[in-house]
């Protein structure tokens, strides 16, 4: 019994040797009854670990040069023919924008409706619709008998002036010489002076009428028959938007003969809602986006400073640079207001910022190409947004057309898993 206890207590002593001890020889191992060590398989060195992204390769397969998980490797020809653009990482602001619907508008201050401004009948239109006219063009001509008779009463006040000024000069040189009476002196100085006044009323209903200054000193140069005639002339330079009147049309001195607009500005016009006016203020700046793909930016000239009892909003008009004449009066636009600037350690464009597998990320710049790297973000507007964490100032990263590195990702790593 004691040699049966003796035996078990070696081979306990031998089990327990050859656990903590793996390399006792295989030839002992079976001396004492016991299996062969058990090796623990692990991957082959530079083997891939078998994920769901990828697969183990067999011992006889070429890896190859393979570039690192999240990685897109890319030449400066293919960065470039894909058009994307790189840039740095760096500070900037964001802003909380306050989207406004408006209506594009002809801009008031430089919007012209030309009236006959005598009775009488049109009896030239020198200008079409749509056509471009500059300030002082003659545009139409009307045949009047109020001009004519405008006309005629500054001829003769002219006339009459002239002659009193002879007599008073004649009248002045006699009484120095003490061979006229101080009286008909007197009195030919007021007739002149009358005279005068008679003339200078005369110019100012000329003028009230349209004429100007080198137009009324050339009346006495014109013939007899060109009396009646009346130059319409354009008040600003601009394009016709308008021509109500036709040849051998009767008008009155307030008829519209044309409209003209100056287009290279036009007004946006909004109704600012009351939750909004906190926002907007007088001269602040505003982008501008209307049908299509036409962009615009331009100021708040007014906002007004009472509600429309109907709509309870309140009035404002932006005004706008137009000089290729995109946005036409009549259109439909929408005006981003920008309001509390705040500036960030680093901002960059929404379209550097991609969503893959849940994740947010920007991809930066490597030697190589780039590589996808998750980020945090902050703050944003509808161009921008900060970065709290994940990309540093001065790093370089995709900015525009991220998504072609999104679907080259994506490519890559469905030929992997397979």
């Amino acid at each position: 019994m004691k040699s049966i206890l003796t035996f078990i207590a070696g081979a306990v002593i031998a089990l327990g040797g050859a656990v903590l001890m793996p390399g006792v020889p295989t030839t002992l191992r079976s001396s004492l009854g016991l299996a062969p060590p058990v090796q623990a398989v692990g991957p082959a060195e530079g083997a891939e670990p078998a994920s769901g992204k990828g697969h183990a390769h067999g011992p006889g397969e070429d890896h190859g040069d393979e570039a690192p998980e999240g990685a897109v490797r890319m030449s400066e020809e293919q960065i470039a023919s894909a058009r994307i653009e790189v840039a740095e990482a760096g500070p900037g602001s964001v802003a909380r924008r306050v989207s406004l619907p408006g209506t594009v508008a002809a801009n008031a201050e430089r919007l012209a409706h030309v009236p006959a401004r005598v009775a009488g009948i049109v009896t030239a239109l020198n200008r079409r619709l749509g056509d471009t006219v500059a300030a002082g063009e003659v545009m139409a001509v009307v045949e009047s008998a109020e001009i004519a008779t405008a006309k005629g009463e500054y001829l003769a006040a002219l006339r009459t002036t002239e002659l009193a000024r002879v007599t008073y000069e004649r009248e002045q040189r006699l009484w120095h010489r003490r061979i006229s009476a101080e009286q008909d002196f007197l009195k030919a100085r007021t007739d002149w002076q009358e005279a005068q006044i008679r003339l200078d009323l005369a110019r100012q209903k000329l003028a009230a009428i349209g004429l100007g200054g080198a137009e009324i000193e050339a009346l006495p140069r014109q013939p007899i028959e060109a009396l009646r005639r009346q130059e319409v002339h354009a008040p600003i330079g601009g394009r016709i938007t308008a021509r109500p009147k036709m040849l051998g049309d009767a008008v009155s001195a307030e008829a519209e003969v044309y409209t003209l607009a100056d287009l290279s500005t036009v007004w946006v016009e909004m109704a600012v809602p009351p939750a909004d006016l906190s926002f907007v203020k007088e001269g602040m700046p505003v982008r501008i986006r209307g049908e299509g793909e036409m962009r615009g930016e331009g100021r708040i000239v007014f906002l007004s400073p009472v509600l429309d009892p109907e709509t309870r909003s309140a009035r404002a008009v932006v005004e706008l640079p137009n000089p290729e004449g995109a946005f036409r009066p009549g259109g439909f636009a929408t005006a981003e207001v920008a309001s509390e600037e705040q500036r960030v350690d680093v901002l960059v464009p929404r379209g550097a910022v991609q969503e893959i597998e849940g994740e947010t990320v920007v991809f930066v710049r490597t030697p190589e190409g780039f590589e996808k790297r998750e980020v945090v973000l902050g703050r944003g507007d509808q161009e921008g947004v900060e970065v709290v964490f994940g990309l540093d100032p001065g790093e370089r990263y995709a900015a525009a057309n991220t998504f072609v590195l999104k679907a080259e990702l994506g490519k890559s790593e469905a030929e992997h898993s397979h």
